[in-house]
């Protein structure tokens, strides 16, 4: 026995858009016996395996072109409008679990389209918000990844900016500032949640505490991709696993103290799961 010493990071987890959605798909599946959900309702195969035992069935696009008569979860990403008119052409019902900070962020960029403003938005091509946040444009709208990317564009003299909800304050106001000092006038709209992105900070003072750190997320969530690295950087002993499974000994010493964090799509059940297995090693 390594006799090791474990603590979750208490402000790691669902972010409260997630908990709502997945309350709301688990209340439905008890009443109902099984759901349908556009696309996977938060990035983590666990978690999705887990409701999919309980009757949630993931849908594509395509799939739900094909569904008539059915009821169909809006995940906390949000959705196009071309989905809404989809729902209405085949009679179904949505479930629109659809994160309000998401929703309010579309409708300001509906609203800044409306007055044919030139929109721009920091986030991550092809991410299902942003996929939401284009079609409030018509898809009109640029995306850009890092100000590299937006410089490679013919810009107008007056930019209006926006933000993918789960990116980097700190970005996004080098962003803004930087085409300042290059002579743009910029309308900055900062749409992020603190929720999420204080989770950098709050994770910088987590990893300084332990001689190792486990960092749980699913392998397709961009946003665990960032928090393991902003975790990495602080504490160059931190591991990334997606499951108990891909735990290993021999990263441990006797007598370690371990930290165990995760993403916004990381279950507390699963780092639950993770610690009692580190505290058995």
């Amino acid at each position: 026995m390594r006799q090791l010493q474990v603590h979750i990071d208490s402000n790691s987890g669902f972010c409260f858009g997630v908990i709502y959605a997945i309350q709301m798909a688990e209340d439905l599946l008890e009443e109902q016996g099984y759901l349908y959900c556009l696309g996977d309702i938060v990035h983590n195969d666990e978690e999705v395996e887990r409701l999919q035992q309980k009757g949630l069935r993931i849908i594509n696009y395509e799939a739900l072109r094909a569904l008539r008569d059915e009821s169909v979860l809006i995940r906390a990403h949000g959705e196009p409008p071309s989905t809404y008119q989809t729902a209405l052409q085949n009679n179904l019902t949505l479930i629109d679990a659809s994160c309000p900070v998401v929703l309010k962020l579309q409708n300001r960029i509906k609203t800044s389209f409306d007055k044919k403003d030139q929109i721009f938005i920091y986030g991550k091509h092809g991410h299902a918000e942003v996929l939401g946040l284009l079609g409030q444009t018509n898809n009109e709208a640029v995306v850009f990844e890092n100000l590299d990317e937006l410089l490679r564009h013919e810009l107008p003299q007056n930019i209006t900016l926006y933000s993918q909800t789960t990116k980097s304050t700190d970005n996004f106001y080098r962003i803004k500032n930087e085409l300042e000092m290059r002579g743009y006038s910029v309308d900055a709209n900062d749409t992020i949640c603190r929720q999420v992105s204080n989770r950098d900070k709050e994770l910088r003072r987590f990893a300084q505490k332990y001689d190792k750190v486990i960092f749980v997320s699913g392998t397709k969530s961009s946003n665990g991709r960032v928090l393991y690295q902003v975790c990495k950087d602080t504490n160059p002993n931190t591991f990334f696993v997606s499951k108990v499974e891909e735990l290993n000994p021999d990263w441990f010493e006797p007598g370690n103290t371990i930290g165990v964090c995760g993403a916004t799509s990381t279950p507390m059940w699963l780092m639950e799961e993770v610690r009692n297995a580190l505290m058995a090693f």
